[in-house]
């Protein structure tokens, strides 16, 4: 897999389709890898005429960890937000989508349509509104606006989020990815037990890092309520959801389609906090159709 330099620090990446196709840059989530886009979306996304790049966010998988850098503790955070003060935090979600335009500019990309999931969604609002010359069009799939009147995520999904691994030993590793998956995964399409172990094995074996996302939430934390910024996104949006999310519920992507000018919103019942192989043609399809609408 390739790398280059980006923002100041190196971004590992992956760079699928023709060169000379339409790109589209997918920005992932909190703590997790850029495998954890199915490789199957991303060939759908080929087949429907894009050039797709997908890539680790800072501090995960095979790019530039912020290793000795402490963040503050989730408590701290949370009391200091309730008093309106910002954290101090080892880095920012615009520092992060500094990173994404940067990885742009270095592969010589004037402008690409911008995909991100979760706190990936989070960093491509971001890139909109910071970066809108860059931004073809956003598509923000299970993510929400820091709005802290919405509804919080299911304790048990939170739980199994912020919860280490008992140890790194590999088959810990492994069980621990498969009850994540689980807890925040799509009710009404669960994955297929040999396919998810194998695909999380895959995972753990590629990189393990738990430093990083201890940063990555003092980021998403201490990036606060996002509406305000959202209302000047002039970039062409769509917002997916899925109806059953017990992470971020859709309710946050309720208020991320409100918050943007003209944003259009879809919903699928059944859709957890995943992206399960019997929804990838129907995905495909939803930021392909949008993609094209914007190009």
């Amino acid at each position: 897999m390739p790398s280059i330099k980006a923002n100041g620090i190196d971004i590992h990446y992956e760079d699928h389709g023709d060169k000379n196709a339409p790109p589209m840059l997918l920005i992932m989530g909190f703590g997790a890898q850029l495998t954890l886009w199915p490789i199957e979306l991303v060939d759908a996304l080929v087949e429907r005429g894009f050039r797709v790049i997908r890539y680790d966010n800072r501090d995960i998988g095979l790019s530039h960890k912020f290793d000795g850098v402490k963040a503050p503790g989730i408590i701290k955070m949370t009391i200091l937000n309730k008093f309106g003060i910002t954290p101090k935090v080892p880095y920012t979600l615009a520092d992060m989508a500094d990173d994404g335009a940067g990885l742009l500019e270095a592969l010589g990309i004037e402008q690409a349509h911008i995909v991100g999931a979760s706190m990936g969604g989070m960093i491509a609002q971001h890139v909109a509104a910071k970066h809108a010359d860059k931004a073809k069009s956003l598509t923000s799939i299970f993510s929400t606006t820091g709005n802290p009147k919405l509804p919080a995520a299911k304790k048990e999904a939170m739980k199994v989020l912020i919860t280490r691994p008992a140890s790194m030993e590999e088959d810990v590793l492994v069980e621990h990815g498969m009850k994540l998956s689980r807890t925040i995964g799509s009710p009404a399409y669960p994955a297929e037990e040999d396919r998810l172990r194998t695909r999380v094995r895959e995972t753990v074996r590629r990189s393990v890092y738990p430093e990083g996302p201890t940063r990555h939430l003092s980021a998403i934390v201490a990036d606060g309520d996002r509406r305000s910024m959202l209302k000047d996104v002039t970039v062409p949006t769509l917002v997916l959801h899925g109806e059953d999310d017990p992470l971020v519920p859709v309710e946050g992507g309720r208020d991320t389609a409100a918050s943007i000018p003209g944003a259009h919103i879809k919903t699928y019942p059944g859709w957890g906090h995943d992206l399960p192989m019997e929804l990838v043609e129907s995905i495909a399809n939803d930021i392909a159709s949008h993609a094209k609408a914007h190009d």
